[in-house]
């Protein structure tokens, strides 16, 4: 799948087979999220990879938004580290950019996934740190649920050409 294509048509994914995800496949996706641009190349970031049921089937407790994790067979944590960083103050960027890798990689792979937003809600961030022992230095950012999808997700054109100015306003 090129570059384009993955960018029409991935879709969020909230529903998924009941059938295991190969690590290798999510591996390459944390790969390719380690290749988005960061601030000052400072790459604040790390990533879980949960396989195990019982903790997919824990995350809607503390992230409401989060429902579908139950049931699914993969999910990647992504976290901000603060020892990496260098330029204060830019690590939602550098992480969105991440985040968008792996859902690119993703779907490109063949998978489903969803990005359910974790940073800044408290509750929620909260429920990942106690979840997983994270370090005082280390923010949960965004939580990425990933599947076979249930079905193919429809096509969609959101260009709109209404919002897209040249020069000024």
């Amino acid at each position: 799948m090129d570059a384009m294509e993955a960018i029409y048509t991935r879709r969020s994914v909230r529903k998924y087979q009941n059938k295991p995800v190969p690590m290798e496949l999510i591996e390459e996706a944390v790969k390719a999220a380690m290749f988005a641009p960061s601030a000052r190349n400072q790459q604040p970031w790390d990533f879980i990879i949960i396989d195990k049921k019982e903790l997919m089937d824990e995350v809607p407790e503390f992230s409401p938004h989060a429902g579908m994790s139950k049931g699914a067979p993969a999910g990647v944590l992504i976290c901000f580290n603060k020892e990496y960083e260098s330029a204060e103050g830019f690590f939602p960027q550098d992480l969105g950019a991440a985040t968008q890798n792996l859902l690119l990689a993703l779907h490109a792979g063949g998978l489903g996934a969803v990005w359910t937003g974790v940073y800044p809600r408290e509750e929620r961030m909260a429920g990942f740190v106690k979840m997983f022992n994270l370090p005082a230095n280390v923010i949960p950012y965004a939580f990425v649920v990933i599947g076979y999808p249930e079905k193919a997700p429809e096509k969609a054109d959101r260009f709109k050409k209404e919002r897209v100015r040249y020069n000024k306003w």
